[in-house]
């Protein structure tokens, strides 16, 4: 039976849908085991689950005067004089430093404070709103940038306060954009 060029036409996105989810599926279990170097799961042991890794993303900077967009790690001083309550960063990894730290208090309508650095120079920033405005992302602004940080993906790992993946993307007043990707930490 031919269907009518409407209900194929419909079809068409799901069909490629199916196909693209299947060629990113994990291997089966079997295949995991398999090609492990350790020998473990070869043995007949179930190799440990990791959690889930982040695909570091540097989309760079586009647009503006075509100056990249650069933020630098920050030192564990440079967030030291914030005031607030808890706090909220965002690096590109567990293991580096944060370009981003920023606190507030729980429960207040005050903005949160924070400092990035942009080169070489240690800008402050500010979002509306108080740590629990902050702790499912923000948008913050500086001199001459905005900052929006936006989850990507649920925590990882367990504990008072797991990193999220997320994206900071970094919009300066000469239309500069550049998206950075990571994770975000709130807590104390």
């Amino acid at each position: 039976m031919q269907l009518p060029n409407h209900v194929r036409l419909l079809l068409l996105p799901a069909t490629a849908m199916t196909l693209a989810l299947g060629a990113c599926s994990q291997p089966a279990q079997n295949d995991q085991a398999a090609s492990s170097d350790d020998g473990v799961a070869a043995a007949g042991k179930a190799a440990p689950a990791a959690p889930p890794a982040i695909k570091p993303v540097d989309i760079p900077t586009r647009g503006g005067d075509g100056s990249p967009i650069e933020l630098t790690a920050l030192s564990a001083t440079d967030g030291a004089g914030l005031a607030g309550e808890l706090g909220c960063s965002f690096a590109a990894d567990a293991a580096t430093p944060p370009i981003l730290i920023a606190k507030g208090n729980v429960a207040s309508q005050d903005p949160s404070r924070g400092v990035v650095n942009v080169g070489d120079t240690t800008e402050a920033i500010s979002a509306n709103g108080g740590f629990d405005a902050m702790i499912n992302g923000a948008t913050f602004f500086g001199k001459g940038l905005q900052l929006r940080v936006a989850l990507t993906g649920p925590a990882q790992g367990d504990g008072e306060s797991p990193p999220r993946p997320a994206t900071l993307t970094a919009d300066r007043a000469d239309g500069a954009q550049r998206v950075f990707a990571g994770l975000w930490q709130c807590g104390p």
